[in-house]
């Protein structure tokens, strides 16, 4: 039901903030996110790595990424805090929005800058934040709506009333630019042209502010018992530093017949939990895998009510930066009254996630 106003909790007649079904509610205040350097295309990346264009374009189906190195020289140009501060800076520059309210930092990321200390204590120095708590979750795509769910949970607890939210990976320093493709096998060569870079970030509060979004839903369950991983990311150390195995493996197979069967799961069972029916939805966050295999999972999620919010197309897959992407590609869009559903899945250890969002 596309620009269609919805009746029941979080409607404009209804409970603007506070509290819904003895329940405390929390909003998204606003959202900025942090994309390094400029495009690069698919004739660039090619040519970079030595591989053909048109595999990528066919394959993947992504048309351009940001790197956070330069494919030249492999300098680091930005680190993960940079990209997280950036983002984060634009985010709390918002109305509505005081850098002096933040009472904690969530950092979702499957790529620190290093083990220790934790990126997010970085980015909370970068950003002039003293004597908060903070805290670094170490997890794949689904690392933002964890982050998510975890500050929903402080907010709702009633302990704090504003905090600061994180997602954001630097894939590209875990590949090798140096190495010969030429022979590369595709499920070893995708890791090169799947993923980019980027940072987004949240202002979380406990009453309508801002853009006024309220999270009235967050999914996060694993769901890899017995499950072979679908991704690995090694950490190397000086005792093992040169054994000879990749930094990036990935089961694209897996991934590509697993992720629309989670997905499909996934929608409806956070439309169980909300008692929305799926005509009722007005936008769709679906996974971010690459343009291809979101174009498919799209289609088996199969809501023609609702407009798709991706963003993969043209920033790669930059895993935790995503959900902020499609939100605020989503706040262009969206009016009072309005409904969206989120999708995310990890496939690293299997793991469900998503959100739900309605502007008020």
């Amino acid at each position: 039901m596309n620009g269609t106003h919805h009746d029941g909790p979080g409607n404009p007649g209804g409970p603007a903030g506070g509290e819904l079904g003895g329940r405390r509610q929390t909003y998204l205040a606003s959202v900025g996110t942090a994309l390094p350097g400029e495009p690069v295309d698919n004739a660039a990346l090619a040519k970079t790595l030595g591989v053909n264009e048109e595999w990528i374009e066919v394959f993947i189906g992504t048309r351009t990424r940001h790197f956070a190195r330069d494919l030249g020289t492999g300098e680091v140009r930005w680190s993960l805090a940079d990209l997280c501060a950036q983002a984060a800076q634009r985010a709390l520059a918002a109305p509505g929005c005081d850098p002096g309210d933040i009472e904690f930092i969530v950092l979702g990321t499957a790529t620190p800058d290093t083990l220790m200390p934790a990126t997010v204590n970085h980015v909370a120095d970068q950003l002039g934040l003293d004597q908060v708590p903070t805290f670094q979750l170490q997890s794949g795509c689904a690392g933002a709506v964890q982050a998510l769910s975890v500050a929903r949970s402080m907010i709702t607890s009633g302990e704090y009333r504003t905090g600061l939210v994180i997602g954001g990976d630097v894939c590209s320093k875990h590949l090798d630019l140096q190495r010969d493709l030429s022979g590369a096998a595709p499920g070893d060569l995708v890791n090169f042209v799947l993923f980019g870079d980027g940072a987004g970030a949240a202002v979380l509060t406990d009453e309508p502010r801002g853009q006024r979004l309220a999270l009235r839903e967050v999914l996060n369950r694993f769901t890899g018992l017995n499950r072979e991983p679908g991704q690995v990311i090694e950490w190397f150390g000086l005792a093992d530093r040169y054994e000879d195995r990749q930094a990036l493996t990935e089961d694209y197979k897996a991934i590509e017949e697993s992720v629309p069967v989670m997905a499909v799961e996934i929608l409806w069972e956070l439309l169980g939990e909300l008692d929305w029916q799926a005509e009722e939805l007005d936008f769709l966050l679906p996974p971010q895998l690459s343009g291809r295999m979101t174009r498919l999972i799209t289609e088996q999620l199969d809501v023609p009510t609702a407009r798709e919010v991706s963003c993969v197309a043209e920033t790669g897959n930059n895993g935790n930066a995503l959900p902020f992407l499609q939100i605020e590609k989503l706040l262009d869009e969206m009016a009072a009254g309005q409904r969206a559903l989120a999708v995310a899945i990890e496939s690293s250890k299997w793991i469900k996630a998503g959100f739900a969002l309605e502007k008020i």
